[in-house]
Parts: structure tokens; C-alpha cells; sequence
């Protein structure tokens, strides 16, 4: 952290020339996540995010909308800030560096490192990518194209003001070796590393002729020049604490920045360029500069013509925005790239939000609800199950969530705590409390199975709040609990049983609806969509009817035993694609059941699901494995979709 008690993070600052992408959320996401964390630990935190409105990219826009840069950069800003209310952001600032104030500083920087003698003017001639907008010398171009980008450069020779950034190479390099958590993950650590080691670094261009680029902030002690974007991008950092806290400036508290969130492709700019220049100004180095992945869509790397564009606007409408929230940071590892697909999305909601956390809640005030009054029990006598779901939730609050978190290990906070909701669900499966509440003298118990039921609810409301923090609000507000997710919740150790007995409960709608596949769904950016085409399209030549099977008997049909059955656990076939071993519950016995569902269903999406079997088929083996009854599925060729209960029904109930 920055200092004592206080958290800074930013994002980098999102160039307008644009509307925002699934990129734009991810970073910001992950910040919010951060920012909500320390919130709950009780630091004082400070979240910034906001947008980089100078450039020749921003200045090319605006021309080719046929407008001033200026009008082009307030048109866009609102889609950035409306956009971070839609996914629940919580900063605290948003900058523009359109701002006078930023201006302002950035100027002040430049004029102390002028008078410093560490800017310097010359000539040069050079590689110059307009889409970087960073010059490259005759041995990084390949091919004629940015090493980068792989967009075409062109050769330009002009006048230019230089920041000496070559003379803090060494300096630099030994701050990365002794500073481990400076630069990751790892794996960027050493990219940067090895690339300070191997060839010199030069001095940095910071300036731009009017006369080709005018859109930006002019420099201080030559009014024919602007600056280069980046200089003034970067400063955003340091000039956002000093103007835009509403009391006064904050830079002496919040400094160094404890992490700035970036994509790999702006690692290079921060890791070095932004390091030297503070090394030139005194100023101390940010603690961690962390360089997340990109996101690719069904494979493929996203771009307007491919028509790909994934709109977070459009996610957060379909799914929900804590949905949404989830997905991006339980997917992959962060730092590692990372997979979209539509698939992958409704799996993602409906195994372990809907059928996992949804569930769990539904299912408990229901219970409540009918059995006890619609008021939180008096737990009886606590049992080694109990125990079990005590220390797992101890364990999560207590050891796992920091650890993760702290690590930015955001997948691997999401996988512990959602093992503790796949143990509450298999909990509730084997007391099966539903079975309890048919006899008077396991009243007692029953109270103990809802109680312990409520509580983890309780406990996974505050380890799931940082990343899904209206479904966790909305979790307490069910439970009948005033929770403040301001205050500082996590300052010290959670114990067991804060949930007082009595409370009354105010079960409300599904916390996450599952979600139904819809051929031909769409999420990408309505400007991104290719326009149909309007030739005429071939006519499709109807496949053969397969014969009508012969009708028969209801007396037939009546031999078949159709029975609600809850899913306990669920694993592969080893050597099959296709088959997945589950034990299964009846209700008065346990049953095991090879289903042909592997292509359409992973193990841990199955888990909790309330399906329905045939009960009475002959047993059979399948890959030398017994399998007790047969699974209802629909499709033709391929499983489609698994016949399921919504409702609360006992497992073993007929289906009729």
C-alpha cells in the first residue's frame, strides 16, 4: 500500500477515439474489484480512472467525423462514465486531460525537467507509427510495418525537444531486480528486464510540431510544439491527487501509487517511460505496475471488421452487470489472455451463479419461509457437518480472500469461495432439511441445518462483495441484515454467528436468473456489424424427414418411472469426450448414472442441479462402468439442454 492505511489504483486512461470495449471493462473492473477489497480492510482508498483526450488518433477522429477535437472528446466521455455506473465502478475520480488543471502540471513537469537540462532539442529522422504514436528506428521495423501494431509507418525527419531517458537505464534496471512486485506477473518482469539488458535505451521524443500534430498541450518554452501523448498521459497519475479531490490535493498521502492496472501492449510506457521520468522529477516509483491479457472472441482477435467487437453495454443488459463482473475475472488467470464466447458466458451464469449461488440462496428462504415462520432459527446442537461449513467459511474470510486478492489472484478467490457454495449446496443434500421438516421430533436439527444455511449466506455475502456487489447486497437484504459495505468490514478476524436468530427475513426475486440460449445472439457493438449483404441467398434444400417412430399406449408409456433426481457430484469418463459419471439422490437411496453429456455440460455446472431420470431401467455398463438409470436430455445429434426442476422439489418426487 501507498502509506499507512491509504490504497491508490488507477487504470490507464482510455484513448476517445472510440466507444469502450470488453477491454476497457475488464481493466476496470479489476480495479473496482481492488478498490472495493481495501474499502472492506479499512483503508482510506482512492480509485481513478478516466480518459486520454489528446494525439494525433484522437485529432484523426474528429477530422474524419467532421467535428472539433474537443466536441469529439465531450460526444464519447459520457459512454466511458455512463458506462462505469452500468457495471457498478465506485472511483473516486475521473480525469480528462482536456482538464486546464492537468494541463497545468503537465507544463510545470516539463518546464523542471527543462531547467534541469534534461530535455534537449534536436533533429531526427525516423519510423513513425501514427497509430502508436511512437517513432521506431530502421532495425525494430519489419517489413515496412510497426513491430507492435503491424501497421504501415512512414519515414519522417523533423525537429524535435528529447527527455535524456537513456541515462536512467542502469537505475532502472536495478530498481526491477530488487523490487520484485514492481513489474508483473512475473513473466512481464523479465520481458521488460530483458529487454533493458540487451540494447540502449535512447532518449525519449516528447514533443510534436504543431505543423503536423496541434491537438495537444503545448510545451511551456516553445509554443511551435506539443507534447508527446504519452508525457501528458502518464503525469495523469500524479496530477489527478493534486486537483481533483474535492478538499485538497492528496499526492503526499497517496503516493506512490500501490498498483497501476494496465494491458501488456502499454507495459513498455509505463515500465520504463513513466519509471525514468519520475526517476527525473524525485518522485518515488509506483509499488506495482501490473499487465493484464487480452480478450479474443471465440478464438479470434477482436476488430471492427470482423464485426467481433464485444459491447459491455450489451453484456450488462442481457446478463447483469455483477454477471458480467463474475465471468471477466473467474474465466482466466489474471495477466493471462483470455477467451469470449456466448457459451461460455450463459455456462458461466448458470453453473455457477444461478444452480450454484442462486440456489443456495433460494432454496434457504424457502425453507425458512415454510418452517420457521419466515424468521432466522435458533440453531440446536452444532454436528461435524456443521463444523465442516464453520471452518470453510473461517478459512476463506480469514485466509484465502486476503491472500488472493492481495496477490491479484482474482480467479483464485472466485474458485475458493465457490467451493464453499458447492459445499453449503451438498450440505443442504445430504441433511436434505426438506425431509426434516415432515417430523415433529427433528425440529431441533432442522433449525441447525437453516441456520447454518443462513450463515454461509451471511459469510459468502462479504467474500463475494468485491466482485458482485449488488447480488451480495441484495444476499443481506434477503437474509434481513442491515450490511454497510462502506464501512470496514474485514478489519478484523469474522467469527462464526454474527447472524442473530429472530431476524426477519425478506426473500425477494432470483438472484440470478438462468439464463436461456438464444440462437443468433449478438453482443457485439452496433457500429461493429458488418452490413448484411444484398445479394439473393441461396435456397437450402430441406434434409429427408426421418420416419415417424409407430405411437403407443398410455398403458406403455405408464411403464416408464420418471423421477426428480438431485446431483451430489459429477467427473469425467476418463478416455471419453462424451460421458460423465454422477451420483445422484433419490431421496431414500443414492444412485449412480453414466450420462452422455460431456460435450454439453462440464462436471462442476451439474452439481446441485435438480434433473429428472428414468428410474427404472435396467441397469447397463457403459465403458465398463455401471450406470443405475438414464438422465432426460433433449436434442437431435448432439445434447442441447438437460431436463431440470426450478422449483424446491424433493428429490425422488414422480414426474407425471
Amino acid at each position: 500500500m501507498s502509506g499507512a492505511g491509504t490504497f491508490y489504483i488507477t487504470t490507464p486512461i482510455y484513448y476517445v477515439n472510440d466507444v469502450p470495449h470488453i477491454g476497457h471493462a475488464y481493466t476496470t473492473v479489476a480495479a473496482d474489484v481492488l478498490a472495493r477489497y481495501w474499502r472492506l480492510r479499512g483503508c482510506e482508498v482512492f480509485f481513478l480512472t478516466g480518459l486520454d483526450e489528446h494525439g494525433q488518433k484522437v485529432q484523426q477522429a474528429a477530422a474524419k467525423a467532421g467535428i472539433d477535437p474537443q466536441v469529439h472528446c465531450d460526444k464519447l466521455a459520457p459512454q466511458f462514465e455512463t458506462l462505469w455506473k452500468k457495471l457498478s465502478i465506485s472511483n473516486n475520480a475521473f480525469i480528462r486531460t482536456t482538464d486546464p488543471e492537468h494541463t497545468s502540471i503537465v507544463q510545470q513537469y516539463l518546464n523542471k525537467l527543462h531547467d534541469k537540462g534534461l530535455i534537449y532539442k534536436d533533429s531526427y529522422t525516423g519510423w513513425y507509427c501514427t497509430f502508436d504514436e511512437r517513432f521506431w528506428t530502421e532495425k525494430d521495423i519489419e517489413s515496412g510495418l510497426c513491430p507492435d501494431c503491424k501497421r504501415p509507418v512512414e519515414k519522417i525527419s523533423e525537429h524535435n525537444y528529447f527527455f535524456k531517458m537513456g541515462q536512467y537505464q542502469d537505475r532502472l534496471i536495478e530498481h526491477i531486480k530488487t523490487q520484485p512486485n514492481f513489474i508483473r506477473p512475473e513473466s512481464r518482469r523479465n520481458e521488460v528486464l530483458g529487454f533493458l539488458q540487451t540494447q540502449k535505451l535512447g532518449d525519449l521524443s516528447i514533443s510534436r510540431p504543431k505543423s503536423r500534430l496541434s491537438w495537444g498541450i503545448e510545451l511551456p518554452f516553445d509554443s511551435n510544439y506539443v507534447t508527446y501523448v504519452w508525457f501528458d498521459a502518464l503525469v495523469n497519475y500524479r496530477s489527478a491527487l493534486e486537483y481533483l479531490p474535492r478538499e485538497k490535493p492528496i499526492g503526499n498521502r497517496f503516493w506512490p501509487a500501490s498498483v497501476h492496472l494496465v494491458g501488456k501492449d502499454i507495459l513498455t510506457t509505463h515500465a520504463v517511460y513513466w519509471s525514468t521520468m519520475l526517476m527525473a522529477l524525485n518522485l518515488p516509483l509506483p509499488e506495482t505496475i501490473f499487465a493484464h491479457g487480452w480478450w479474443t472472441v471465440d478464438g479470434e482477435k477482436m476488430s471492427k471488421s470482423r464485426g467481433n467487437v464485444v459491447d459491455p453495454y450489451k453484456m450488462a443488459d442481457e446478463f447483469g452487470a455483477d454477471a458480467f463482473r463474475y465471468f471477466l475475472l473467474r474465466e482466466v488467470p489474471f495477466g493471462q489472455d483470455g477467451d469470449f464466447s456466448h457459451a461460455a458466458m450463459i455456462t458461466r451464469v448458470n453453473s455457477d451463479l444461478a444452480n450454484g449461488l442462486g440456489n443456495l440462496l433460494s432454496r434457504t428462504l424457502t425453507l425458512i419461509e415454510r418452517t420457521q415462520t419466515g424468521q432466522i432459527p435458533v440453531p440446536g446442537t452444532i454436528g461435524p457437518a456443521e463444523r465442516e461449513i464453520e471452518q470453510a467459511t473461517g478459512s476463506l474470510l480469514n485466509d484465502l480472500l486476503p491472500r488472493h486478492l492481495e496477490q491479484l489472484e482474482f480467479n483464485r478467490a472466485l474458485e475458493a469461495t465457490w467451493q464453499v457454495v458447492q459445499l453449503a449446496n451438498q450440505y443442504v443434500d445430504k441433511t436434505a432439511p426438506w425431509n426434516l421438516a415432515k417430523h415433529q421430533d427433528e425440529a431441533e436439527r432442522l433449525r441447525t441445518v437453516l441456520y447454518t444455511m443462513a450463515e454461509t449466506l451471511r459469510c459468502l455475502s462479504l467474500a463475494t462483495y468485491p466482485v458482485i456487489p449488488n447480488s451480495a447486497q441484495s444476499i443481506c437484504n434477503q437474509l434481513g441484515i442491515a450490511t454497510e459495505f462502506t464501512s470496514p468490514l474485514l478489519t478484523s478476524k469474522i467469527e462464526w454467528g454474527g447472524l442473530k436468530p429472530g431476524t426477519i427475513i425478506h426473500k425477494g426475486p432470483s438472484l440470478f436468473p438462468r439464463i436461456e440460449s438464444k440462437p443468433g445472439a449478438s453482443l457485439v457493438t452496433e457500429s461493429s456489424v458488418p452490413s448484411q449483404s444484398t445479394a439473393a441467398a441461396p435456397i437450402a434444400t430441406a434434409a429427408p424427414t426421418p420416419p415417424t417412430p409407430p405411437p403407443i399406449t398410455i398403458d406403455e408409456f405408464m411403464k416408464i418411472q420418471l423421477k426428480t433426481a438431485k446431483v451430489l457430484s459429477a467427473e469425467r469418463v476418463p478416455k471419453s469426450e462424451k460421458l460423465i459419471k454422477l451420483q445422484v439422490s433419490l431421496g431414500t437411496e443414492q444412485r449412480q448414472i453414466v450420462a452422455g453429456i460431456g460435450k454439453k455440460y462440464e462436471p462442476d455446472a451439474l452439481i446441485g442441479k435438480t434433473i429428472v431420470i428414468v428410474a427404472n431401467l435396467k441397469p447397463a455398463k457403459l465403458m465398463g462402468i455401471e450406470s443405475q438409470g438414464m438422465v432426460l436430455a433433449a436434442g437431435d445429434a448432439d445434447v442441447q439442454g438437460l431436463i431440470t426442476i426450478q422449483e424446491e422439489v424433493d428429490p425422488g418426487t414422480k414426474v407425471k
